[in-house]
């Protein structure tokens, strides 16, 4: 903080700071979409192309329709003879437009009549897929609208012939059809998240592109006058009316006619579309592509899809959903979603998923489970509040309901078959509600709806012509029934009565009655109601789940048992003998159970008459996160998976076989092929031990493993068996890193404590045995990194740590003995930033590195022997500073000849070329895991790389593919391309053309500025002139990192040639110059931060320095300044001194030791007053 102040105040002074350079590099937040570069859409072109698709179809659909019923089925040379008349007549059109369009508006009013009544007969039918796609069509591509509804709304006019005409519309309807009904096309487009511009891993942050293009047209239409408007909507009104009451034989000869060849992917596909890809054959073009996902969201239901050839199950991991064939073992993923998806969904008839995030930009997404296509996407759910805490659909799926999840809970109904972007209608819950965490739908009336918090059930009754959403809340206390009722859990709609039931956790059952009052009555003002009337004892154990099944209304416990009652709640069957932990979710097969024969063996009832109970198949759920199966007949209970049920943070795949180890809070260790995707072994551990660090030891024989009490464990990798007869326990926190030197001789750990513990591996008695060597609290703040390496000249190993205290450490094994830890040397690798990760650098070059990342988005490189900074790079800006990275292993020695690096942040997970540059091409990006990345391992064959996501309780497996990053860099441009883009303006923008005037102008000085002599115009300036043009140009470095930059320059080539370089060009100047600045420029927030820790708080609550103890800070701590240097800082700073204090040769202070600081400086002195009144400094709130 100190070390700020001061050089703000030192450094500013020498040529005051050019404002033409902004801010070029942005911090990126995107939706795991990959960041690269990539060519931008030509918006105004497909502007163009769609108004001429609209004119093709005005003469494509101009012919009445009356006309064609006359004329029946004629051949086509008439068609076509006509259609050329129609061309022919088009000027014609044009001039006498106005009486056609009034003869044309009484025969659609005529047709929109007659569909009226099949629309309203229709009203209350299930959706089909056909009339999804028709909506979806028109929302995604607004430019064929009229196309498909058969209404023209463009005007004709046109440069351009018939024939270029015709062909331009056909040619775009075809890359339609190419990109909307092609399966493959279709699937990888939607589906894939790691694109380099359009990918997201459940990241969709922004619209489609689709939807902006959409945008971009109407935002470039011409403003009409008030009656142009409205009979503009009047004959938009129409269209959609037309639109929707297409019959089926209609609507596919409107595709007929506009070109498109066949039918959607969506209407066409059945349930066994997702998984009829041969994997063996499946691409993948982005740099990063999701291929499995470990573990599942328990507290997010488990749905059944399909119960036929295929066992098919739906749940949440993250944020995205995942269709996972059991039989198949393949899983298909739904990604798009920026958010961890917090609530999801499916229709009766299993077709239709619904999933909602909550988060920022929440998303509310509605999947075709057939194909995995995103047919509708909801934007901005939710602008007002942190995304949606529950969400329900119809029984017939026409209509969603979602709850918010803010502060005021908010209840929406969406009509999303009709593609719209605002709720249908809306209604604002008030706090002594509750937090409503629970929604369902009557599946018998479209317009009810019943949800409940904690302590409060809440009925809805919809009226959709009035868009009015009337709900009943009646207070329920202890005093309605004399009786404890107990929070409540889950509701339902009694199956065959009026009447809706809400299960508590004391095992009790409200019943509550609706009341719909007569509207026959003169004074019917009310709407339909609720109150209790039964409260109904069902079982001592807490109910955790209700729902029904076709005759039966079904309950789950806390005990994990089933029950099943009849309308009157009357016991019929239970499932108690399965000891299964709490139930969760409950989710039937929408296959019927077939017919009793003789073979059946369905259990009986407990009636009298001893029936036998037939019932669907069912998937359970528990809160353990396991998911089993149950075969109603011969009741068969089969465990399908058993996941981690807390936090994940430790995941190691072996040093040379396709495994990898998953640690979870709760104490499991799962193993598992992920290249078969298949579960091997595990252990769990005793309660109170969770596995926080695991790691292999270079030969793949042992399994490290640390645990969040400081036990230490050396596993068996092959049976997870300890290695030694009693775990270590030296620690008594939280074990953080595990690392293996790299004869397996040494085992180094790390905790939470800021200690670094050593131990070795002995024979003893004809037996190798682990035994504790020594520890040594050698940090003052985390520990980031702890690292083997191997001495150059004696193959020793050598071991570092590298704390969050910015301090290298490394450590002497071979004098290390017996409860002390030798210390080697420290050294400090960071003035302001913090690191935040080390790897050892590859063997790309002759001289040996260590690279250091830290947490202002740089890249170091240092001397691994000297501990000198060699080099600062600019290193991956996605919007937090990377937090681990490790080198991608290579298979071949070709290989070796391009490394990469895989790293991951806060919540995504990147790719990095090296060596690293600061070409901002060279790297990509994906989120991960919205909610934060707990770790990260590689394959050992660089094909994948896998990430924990912590609190979610899920590893994802990505597949890398080098080639499309490469590609990508390639796109980016050769040489200093890539580096102007990162400039203001660029190449021949106002601030690289004040860069050259410097730089030339550094010549000058350095050759003197009185001189007559002849000047000698250089590409080159002395080194010792850069310190003062990057000042120029408004970059203000610390001594410390001036001293890096002149190591940097001076040694670029002492390793080749031996020889110190003097001097630097100006593309060199400019690569420095990126590398070290600021990636994001001063920000108030910064400097806000050093009052916050240096300032006292003032009588008006703000952070200020007292002006005795901002002088003091100066002259004694960081970078301190002598008494002269201050005054003279001061001096030029209120305009005492010669522009330039003594940078300029012929500048010196005449007043410094004059400045009388009383009168100058404020007693009190903010952030803002040292940042815009003593610096002068113009920084705007935005960059804060």
């Amino acid at each position: 903080m100190i070390i700020m102040l001061k050089i703000s105040l030192k450094e500013i002074l020498p040529i005051r700071m050019s404002d033409a350079e902004e801010n070029p590099l942005e911090e990126t937040v995107e939706s795991g979409e990959t960041e690269m570069e990539e060519d931008n859409l030509n918006y105004k072109e497909v502007e163009n192309l769609q108004q001429k698709s609209k004119e093709d179809n005005m003469l494509a659909w101009r012919e009445p329709q009356e006309e064609e019923e006359e004329e029946g089925e004629e051949g086509e040379e008439t068609e076509k003879k006509e259609e050329e008349e129609e061309w022919e007549g088009w000027e014609e059109w044009d001039e006498e437009g106005g009486e056609e369009g009034e003869e044309e508006g009484l025969e659609e009013d005529a047709i929109i009549e007659e569909y009226e009544k099949e629309i309203r007969a229709q009203e209350e039918t299930t959706v089909k897929p056909k009339e999804i796609f028709k909506f979806g069509l028109e929302k995604v591509i607004p430019g064929l609208q009229s196309t498909i509804s058969g209404v023209s709304l463009g005007s004709p006019g046109s440069s351009k012939s018939k024939e270029s005409l015709q062909s331009e519309t056909n040619e775009f309807l075809r890359g339609l059809d190419t990109k909307l009904f092609d399966s493959d096309q279709v699937v990888s487009e939607e589906q894939q998240s790691s694109s380099s511009e359009s990918q997201s891993s459940g990241g969709t942050e922004e619209k489609t592109d689709q939807d902006k293009l959409g945008q971009k047209r109407r935002d470039l239409e011409p403003k009409e006058g008030g009656e142009e408007k409205k009979e503009r909507q009047r004959g938009e009104e129409k269209q959609k009316k037309l639109s929707y009451s297409l019959s089926e034989e209609e609507g596919k000869e409107f595709y007929s006619k506009a070109g498109i060849s066949k039918e959607s992917l969506v209407s066409t596909s059945t349930g066994d579309t997702l998984f009829q890809k041969d994997e063996s054959t499946k691409t993948y073009p982005y740099p990063l592509t999701m291929t499995w996902s470990f573990g599942w969201n328990s507290s997010l239901p488990v749905y059944y899809l399909r119960d036929q050839n295929h066992r098919v199950l739906l749940y949440v991991c993250a944020h995205t959903a995942v269709i996972y064939d059991v039989f198949r073992n393949t899983q298909y993923h739904l990604q798009g979603h920026p958010n961890v998806i917090s609530c999801l969904c499916v229709s009766a008839d299993r077709r239709w998923i619904a999933t909602a995030d909550k988060g920022p930009a929440c998303l509310i997404i509605i999947w075709d489970s057939f194909t995995g296509i995103p047919v509708h996407t909801i934007f901005d759910s939710c602008p007002e509040g942190n995304g949606i805490r529950a969400i329900a659909i119809t029984h017939d799926a026409k209509y969603l309901a979602t709850i918010s999840d803010a502060e005021i809970q908010k209840v929406c109904i969406w009509k999303w078959t009709l593609a719209v972007e605002t709720p249908a209608c809306t209604l604002e819950l008030p706090k002594e509600y509750g937090f409503q965490n629970y929604l369902t739908f009557n599946p018998t009336n479209n317009k009810e709806l019943v949800s409940n918090s904690k302590t409060q059930a809440i009925y809805y009754s919809w009226f959709e012509e009035e868009s009015v959403l009337a709900h009943s809340a009646p207070l329920l206390t202890e005093k309605t029934f004399n009786k404890l009722v107990g929070k409540f859990s889950q509701s339902v709609f009694h199956l065959n009565l009026t009447q809706i039931l809400s299960a508590t956790m004391e095992g009790k059952l409200v019943v509550w009655n609706i009341h719909h009052p007569l509207s026959s009555s003169p004074t019917f003002v009310g709407f339909p109601y609720i109150k209790p009337c039964k409260l109904v004892h069902l079982q001592k154990e807490s109910i955790t789940v209700l729902t029904t099944v076709d005759s039966y209304i079904v309950t789950g416990d806390i005990k994990g048992n089933i029950k099943f009652y009849d309308h009157n709640l009357s016991i019929v069957n239970w499932y108690s003998n399965f000891k299964l932990s709490s139930i969760r979710t409950l989710s039937f097969s929408k296959t019927l159970p077939s017919p009793p024969t003789e073979k059946s063996n369905f259990p009986t009832d407990c009636t009298l008459k001893g029936d036998l109970f037939v019932i669907r198949n069912f998937i359970i759920g528990t809160s353990d996160a396991t998911v089993y199966h149950l075969t109603t007949d011969g009741t068969k209970l089969e465990k399908l998976f058993v996941e981690p049920k807390d936090a994940i943070c430790a995941i190691a795949c072996h040093p040379y076989q396709p495994l990898i180890a998953i640690g979870s809070a709760c104490g499991m260790i799962k193993v598992w092929d992920y290249e078969k995707k298949k579960y091997l072994f595990s252990r769990v551990f005793e309660k109170g031990l969770g596995v926080q660090s695991l790691t292999y030891n270079p030969e793949g024989a042992l399994l490290g493993a640390g645990f969040t009490e400081g036990t230490v464990y050396i596993l068996d990798a092959m049976s997870l068996e300890n290695e030694s007869p009693e775990p270590f326990r030296y620690s008594r926190t939280c074990v953080t890193h595990v690392s293996f030197s790299h004869d397996s001789r040494y085992m180094a750990t790390a905790d939470v404590s800021f200690t670094v513990a050593v131990y070795v591996m002995i024979v003893k008695n004809g037996r190798r045995v682990w035994e504790y060597l020594a520890r040594l609290r050698s940090h003052r703040k985390s520990i980031r990194s702890l690292l083997f390496g191997v001495h150059l000249d004696s193959n020793e190993p050598r071991l570092l740590s590298l704390g969050r205290d910015r301090f290298l450490i490394e450590y002497n094994l071979i004098k290390s003995y017996k409860d002390h830890l030798d210390v080697l040397d420290i050294h400090r690798t960071d003035q302001g930033n913090y690191p935040t990760c080390m790897v050892w650098y590859p063997p790309l070059t002759k001289e040996l590195f260590l690279l250091i990342c830290n947490s202002g988005y740089k890249v170091k490189l240092f001397n691994s022997t000297t501990k000198m900074c060699r080099k600062t790079l600019l290193g991956p800006a996605y919007g937090s500073p990377i937090e681990h990275t490790q080198v991608l292993p290579v298979r071949t020695m070709m290989e070796l000849q391009k490394r990469y690096l895989v790293f991951i942040n806060k919540d995504k997970v990147g790719l990095q070329i090296l060596p690293v540059d600061g070409n901002p091409h060279k790297t990509c990006a994906i989120i991960c895991h919205p909610n934060g990345v707990a770790g990260m391992a590689l394959s050992y064959d660089g094909c994948y790389a896998f990430t924990a996501g912590g609190h979610d309780r899920s590893v994802v497996q990505w597949k890398i593919n080098l080639s499309a990053l490469d590609a990508a860099v390639s796109l980016g441009g050769d040489d200093l391309t890539p580096f102007y883009g990162l400039v203001s303006g660029g190449r021949e923008g106002k601030f690289y053309r004040e860069l050259e005037d410097y730089f030339y102008y550094s010549q000058l000085r350095s050759q003197g500025i009185d001189t007559m002599e002849t000047r000698k115009v250089s590409e080159h300036i002395c080194l010792s002139e850069l310190p003062f043009v990057m000042r120029a140009i408004g970059f203000y470095p610390s001594e410390e990192k001036i001293d890096d930059m002149f190591n940097e320059v001076k040694f670029s080539e002492y390793v080749d040639t031996g020889n110190l370089i003097d001097k630097i060009n100006l593309p060199d100047f400019l690569k420095v110059y990126l590398n070290h600045r600021p990636p994001f420029g001063n920000t108030m927030s910064s400097i806000q931060q050093s009052f916050n820790v240096l300032g006292v708080t003032n009588s008006k609550g703000e952070k200020v320095i007292r002006r005795e103890d901002l002088l003091k800070l100066l002259l004694t701590k960081g970078e301190h300044m002598t008494e002269e240097e201050m005054s003279d800082c001061f001096a030029s700073l209120f305009g005492l001194n010669p522009e330039g204090w003594k940078s300029e040769p012929a500048a010196s202070s005449v007043k410094g030791s004059e400045i009388c600081f009383e009168e100058e400086l404020p007693d009190e002195i903010t952030a803002e007053i040292f940042t815009t009144e003593i610096l002068g400094l113009t920084i705007s709130e935005s960059s804060g």
